[in-house]
């Protein structure tokens, strides 16, 4: 008997509901449940047809549902999960549905790595959505140019921004070993999901194993500069292309050029411009000039749509400017991408003094795996704002970062730091310290209480009391 009814729990996250969507447009038979059911994921749930209950309950499941999708988040102890276990029903991923419904037979781009997963995913997405092939494509943050994270179509290409963060509760494997890629992409590989992984070791051996679903027909693009991806390609199967800076990769970025908001660079011989600064963002734009190529598009193409990529929500976007004052919105959390971040911010906007406000949230800089790390490129900024760590709880307090002991470090490696345990000390400092020509950059995995809005309703306030 074919199986037409799906039940997704967790169904109002980003890649669920896009995937519920899908499966409704496909005709299969679609309901889902959540806990947090509002726009406008709700909305679009809603205007596709299909039905979602609030909260979880066994009750929510339908009794004559054919397969269970569980989402990432849901683990054990949930009403809906254990009524599944206990009815015996058939059970699956997200991970999985992709592969068996949305990525079997297709042309899968997928991109990996610790950092910059995200803007080289949507680049090559947009790469191939600008030169006409309407692609699928499944990634974590909001590309401008496509105007949402994920959606399914009928071409042959999908871009997939590859986690290794693991599948379910049910399945330790990371996500990306489910998407049947034809070209992955490993930006760099470092320590990080302290949740999930004891080592670095542990790491590599995820992204070996991804090495090793790649066809012979198509191939991986390894950063060149980076020792860990080059251990990780050394014993792989797959066609490999190391591409990087050094003289010794297979794909050289050369040339490089920063103008303000603009980088230029070099690879097959051939030069591209890209509206995005820092070195990270040309090594991002070079592996999507990479993928693109490998799968058929022009030097043209690719020029074309390299000038129209708008970038990406949450990644070095200007949130507004009060006072002279910019505000910018960035996701970096990580070390590694807090310095690349402030390397990039100096660049594109030259600023009189960089102002980093640093939220500690995520699973990794929550605990003090990275403590000396961090003080290491948060001392970097002009100012340094750290505010308290999120749910302290959750972590052990001996292996909790110390904002405070971050501070000093800071300071002692000639930065200028200050803790502020909430928001709305922060926004009081920014406030009436910033000046004309300063940039202040939130640093966040998170919503981080609004502080985005608060910050600039403050600026503009303050402003106007010193009239």
């Amino acid at each position: 008997m074919s199986k037409k009814k799906f039940h997704f729990v967790g169904v109002c996250g980003t890649a669920m509901g896009s995937v519920a969507v899908a499966m409704q447009e496909r005709g299969y038979e679609v309901t889902g449940s959540d806990q947090n059911v509002y726009p406008p994921m709700s909305t679009f749930l809603a205007d596709s047809g299909v039905a979602v209950s609030s909260g979880f309950s066994a009750d929510h499941i339908p009794e004559d549902t054919d397969v269970v999708v569980i989402g990432n988040a849901m683990s054990r102890g949930n009403a809906e999960v254990e009524e599944v276990l206990n009815r015996k029903l058939l059970y699956v991923s997200l991970p999985e549905v992709l592969k068996e419904h949305f990525l079997r037979g297709k042309r899968n781009l997928v991109v990996s790595g610790t950092h910059g997963k995200t803007t080289t995913s949507a680049i090559l997405a947009w790469l191939l959505e600008s030169a006409g092939t309407n692609p699928s494509h499944m990634i974590g943050g909001i590309p401008t140019n496509l105007g949402k994270g994920a959606r399914f179509t009928d071409s042959e290409f999908t871009v997939l921004e590859g986690d290794e963060y693991d599948t379910a509760f049910f399945d330790k494997r990371s996500k990306f070993l489910h998407y049947l890629p034809e070209v992955v992409v490993v930006n760099n590989i470092e320590f990080d999901h302290a949740d999930i992984y004891d080592s670095i070791d542990e790491i590599k051996l995820t992204f070996q194993r991804l090495l090793n679903v790649v066809p012979s027909n198509g191939v991986a693009f390894v950063n060149g500069d980076d020792a860990n991806c080059l251990e990780v390609a050394a014993k792989a199967p797959a066609p490999i292309q190391t591409v990087g800076f050094d003289a010794s990769c297979d794909v050289c970025i050369e040339d490089v050029d920063y103008r303000g908001a603009w980088s230029s660079f070099t690879v097959y011989g051939e030069q591209f411009s890209i509206p995005m600064s820092g070195e990270f963002n040309v090594r991002n734009a070079a592996m999507a000039v990479c993928s693109a190529r490998f799968v058929g598009l022009s030097s043209e193409q690719i020029q074309s749509g390299l000038e129209q990529f708008d970038g990406i929500a949450r990644r070095q976007q200007l949130r507004g400017e009060e006072a002279g004052v910019k505000v910018v919105d960035d996701f970096a959390h990580h070390p590694t991408a807090i310095d690349l971040a402030i390397d990039a911010l100096r660049q594109k906007y030259s600023p009189e003094r960089l102002w980093v406000v640093f939220e500690p949230r995520s699973n990794t800089t929550r605990r003090n795996i990275f403590q000396k790390e961090l003080a290491q490129a948060l001392c970097r900024a002009d100012r340094s704002v750290v505010a308290g760590v999120p749910n302290p709880e959750k972590v052990e307090e001996a292996d909790r970062l110390s904002p405070e002991q971050l501070i000093t470090d800071i300071n002692e490696r000639g930065g200028s730091g200050f803790f502020h345990a909430n928001v709305d000390t922060i926004v009081e400092q920014v406030a009436n310290e910033a000046q004309p020509g300063d940039v202040v950059a939130v640093l966040s995995n998170g919503g981080f209480d609004g502080i985005h809005d608060k910050l600039l309703a403050a600026l503009s306030a303050t402003a106007v009391a010193s009239e």
